[in-house]
């Protein structure tokens, strides 16, 4: 039901990796760029990453830069997520999402309330 739909996620031993992957569930529309975010139980949603549609420029959170890296395919309107040497701080639910906004700024893409498209969450466990 959630326009964007996520996979990928599952259980791995720190140091391990993982891809996710995010696509439409049906729909087609335009996006300007995608993001992933992450959600720990009893935590704030955190911003992981993000990628602008057009110029492929990426931007990733402090925690996460050196080990992620996000990937588009413009044809397949997808959005991909490889995480390596994975540690146990970041187990969390994943979540894709989509911006459909041009903003001139690019601030308002690390933030939730740039996106308009969400997908439904996949989980992501890593233990020691």
């Amino acid at each position: 039901q959630a326009p964007l739909v996520e996979s990928g996620g599952g259980s791995v031993e720190a140091g391990g990796s993982l891809r996710l992957s995010c696509a439409d569930s049906g729909r087609t529309f335009s996006r300007y760029a995608m993001g992933w975010f992450r959600q720990a139980p009893g935590k704030e949603r955190e911003f992981v990453g993000c990628i602008k549609w057009i110029s492929s420029s990426t931007y990733y959170a402090e925690s996460v830069k050196g080990r992620f890296t996000i990937s588009r395919d413009n044809a397949k309107n997808t959005v991909n997520l490889q995480m390596n040497t994975l540690k146990p701080e970041d187990t969390a639910v994943y979540y894709c999402a989509a911006s459909t906004t041009d903003y001139s700024q690019t601030w308002h893409y690390l933030l939730p309330i740039g996106y308009n498209y969400w997908g439904q969450g996949t989980q992501v466990t890593v233990s020691s």
